[in-house]
């Protein structure tokens, strides 16, 4: 089975660019987005009948947003956490399929000026406490733009980035805590070296000239470990200013 994860950054803007041409090459049974920004009576369904779809919409117009498409019908989807401080920004989105938890995550930005680093902390609290209640019934696999570069490899910069947002010891201690609860770090499982990245900004060919962040991750259950067969980074997919990761599972 192939899951792909991809930040599209509006998937309206990205149907006008390749994502249709991105799916037929890359054939998913299950593909999760983050950054919609959009309802999904806003888009026409130009994909494959295949792929059901669903959706977890922001309050707020025009803004964040996750989407599952998925060619195996889940037994049931969730569009929330049941916190609700946590469930008006459209951010989390579960499908439970028979043997796993499949968790789609858009991870709240901590903002330039560190303003929204005391809510994130928070935030990542309770989206761990989320995960292992929701572990207990079966493994978990979760994916998405954790909004932070977990090691001094996961960015090309790191010393110029210490206190900026996304490298904060507090987001990355955050992300520590996932993998003390035991989550595995798919893409670390197959490649050790730096230079993978996922997000690069905009600004002066960051993205030409590879000075990027690997922000975008797959995580699962120790339990799913053997099932793991491949995880990879899909640099040379266009189309937003991230780019999609996967894995593929027995």
């Amino acid at each position: 089975m192939k899951i792909i994860s991809w930040n599209v950054n509006g998937l309206r803007a990205v149907l006008k660019k390749n994502f249709l041409e991105f799916l037929d090459a890359e054939k998913p049974d299950i593909l999760c987005l983050q950054e919609t920004k959009c309802m999904p009576d806003q888009v026409e369904q130009l994909w494959s009948q295949s792929y059901t779809t669903y959706w977890n919409c922001a309050e707020k117009k025009g803004y964040s947003g996750t989407a599952i498409f998925t060619k195996p019908r889940p037994l049931k989807v969730t569009p929330h956490i049941g916190i609700a401080e946590h469930d008006q920004e459209g951010r989390v989105l579960t499908a439970e399929y028979p043997d796993f938890f499949l968790v789609n995550v858009y991870t709240p930005n901590s903002k330039r000026e560190l303003e929204r680093l005391p809510y994130r902390q928070v935030w990542d609290a309770e989206f761990l406490k989320y995960l292992k209640k929701l572990e207990k019934k079966k493994p978990v696999i979760f994916c998405g733009d954790l909004n932070v570069a977990h090691t001094e490899i996961d960015l090309a910069n790191p010393k110029a980035n210490v206190r900026n947002h996304g490298f904060t010891i507090e987001e990355r201690n955050g992300f520590s805590a996932l993998v003390a609860a035991g989550f595995v770090d798919t893409f670390r499982e197959f490649e050790k070296r730096g230079g993978h990245y996922t997000w690069w900004s905009p600004m002066s060919g960051a993205r030409a000239r590879n000075v990027g962040w690997r922000i975008d991750y797959f995580l699962l259950s120790a339990s799913l470990r053997p099932r793991l067969q491949l995880a990879y980074i899909r640099a040379e997919v266009p189309g937003s200013d991230h780019c999609p990761v996967g894995i593929e599972i027995r």
